[in-house]
């Protein structure tokens, strides 16, 4: 049993190192963080899906049945499910914008500079579209 779980242990100290080099080398030795362009988006990637964990935090409350996530004109209510699932919204952001900065600093480094502005600019889009449905099911349950 300590054989197992020191190999498992091995194992996730390796993928840790060896994601720490991935973005070492996709960010290092390029001016990805200098471009003005750049900063910007990510900084505004980063601030609008931080305001959408924070307003979801804030205004969801926790109740023990579930609550209405989605809401069609034609049809009325479609989905009802958890608290916790509101919460997803903002954790697809998060994966969108990890995602999406990772490829715009692997594009960047290859002198791709206008997929790299796309990228970033479609993850601003995901991430604004998202504080919209996140507001709409807080204004639709209470």
């Amino acid at each position: 049993m300590k054989i197992f779980i020191q190999k498992k242990y091995n194992f996730f100290k390796s993928l840790i190192q060896k994601s720490k080099l991935f973005f070492k080398r996709i960010f290092e030795d390029s001016d990805f963080f200098h471009n003005k362009i750049i900063l910007w988006l990510i900084i505004l990637n980063f601030l609008i899906n931080l305001i959408n964990w924070i307003i979801l935090a804030t205004l969801i409350d926790r109740v023990d049945g579930g609550i209405i996530l989605h809401y069609n004109v034609y049809f009325g209510v479609d989905s009802i499910g958890d608290t916790k699932q509101a919460f997803l919204m903002p954790a697809i952001g998060s994966i969108l914008f990890i995602l999406n900065s990772t490829l715009a600093g692997y594009f960047y480094k290859k002198k791709e500079r206008i997929a790299s502005y796309i990228l970033l600019l479609s993850s601003l889009m995901a991430q604004l579209s998202l504080i919209i449905a996140s507001i709409s099911v807080i204004i639709i349950n209470y």
